[in-house]
């Protein structure tokens, strides 16, 4: 039996058939494996509490950041409830089934590769990933609107009661710093956010616009303040893994059954889940999934 791992897996859709397949698919391959699930496992609150119970049931422990589409409030949700009322919910029931939340206390990994603090967290988007030729979210946002690129958060994820998305956005990074602050300097860290911490994975984004609901320019320094050993996020349905300023930046999504497939076919397929501690050995160059930053500013092609 191999020693235990701390593992990653994102966007996992379950509302999709094959999805859900997947999901239910998914085992430790040791007693002790730690499982991240970086946001978006569903829609519904039932869907998302009953595939956290699941994996529960399976990995020693589960850590669960929300993503966009479990803050949706969508007409055919049994859970009306928006905004942090919403969030609020979806902390109180994975607390009933012993997942950690970015509410409670960060978790210290003691496995391989540690001792690490796993610090999840729960950081929005401020429309300050903008789109080149603006210079401000206003513009952005006018630009994304003109291109018809327009992210369904803009019509189901309701900021209540904060007056906006960006204001709620701004109260979470906020308490983010305020509880990475209060860590142990002596500790380094894995930091989980649904949406990327920098703006850098953004720059191969088919379409530049949709990086306004790619998070925010507040966290841009956050994996070396804090220091990260690994960065896991998801949203952008890109699986790879970069490094900046020395950090493995891991986007460990599955995606909508279109995009794995198509992955697939092409060879290009990530295993899921993705193994953030001990730290894998480097990925060949040839693997499609692995992509090192070269110069600090360079886009990745």
């Amino acid at each position: 039996m191999t020693d235990p791992r701390l593992l990653a897996v994102a966007d996992l859709h379950v509302r999709y058939p094959d999805n859900r397949a997947i999901a239910e698919d998914l085992r430790p391959a040791h007693d002790g494996d730690w499982l991240i699930v970086a946001g978006d496992v569903a829609e519904q609150v039932d869907d998302v509490v009953r595939t956290l119970g699941l994996l529960r049931e399976r990995f020693a422990r589960v850590i669960w950041v929300p993503g966009n589409h479990e803050l949706w409030t969508r007409t055919k949700d049994p859970v009306s409830l928006r905004g942090v009322a919403r969030y609020d919910r979806l902390v109180a029931q994975c607390r009933e089934i012993g997942v950690d939340t970015p509410e409670d206390a960060f978790p210290v990994w003691t496995g391989a590769g540690g001792p690490v603090v796993v610090a999840p967290l729960f950081g929005l988007f401020d429309y300050t990933f903008l789109p080149d030729g603006t210079s401000t979210p206003a513009e952005g946002l006018a630009a994304a609107y003109a291109a018809g690129v327009v992210c369904t958060d803009e019509h189901l994820l309701f900021p209540d009661p904060y007056p906006d998305r960006a204001a709620w956005c701004a109260a979470r990074v906020a308490e983010s710093r305020r509880r990475l602050d209060a860590l142990d300097p002596a500790l380094p860290t894995v930091l989980v956010n649904h949406w990327p911490l920098t703006r850098f994975p953004t720059r191969v984004l088919r379409h530049p616009e949709f990086a306004l609901w790619c998070g925010t320019t507040a966290t841009a320094d956050w994996h070396v303040r804090y220091r990260a050993t690994a960065v896991v996020y998801g949203h952008l349905h890109i699986p790879r893994v970069t490094v900046e300023d020395g950090v493995r930046f891991v986007e460990a999504s599955l995606g909508y059954p279109r995009e794995w497939r198509a992955r697939a076919e092409r060879g290009r397929s990530a295993p899921l889940p993705r193994q953030i501690l001990p730290a894998p050995e480097p990925e060949p160059l040839r693997d499609p999934g692995t992509t090192t930053r070269r110069p600090p500013t360079a886009p990745v092609r």
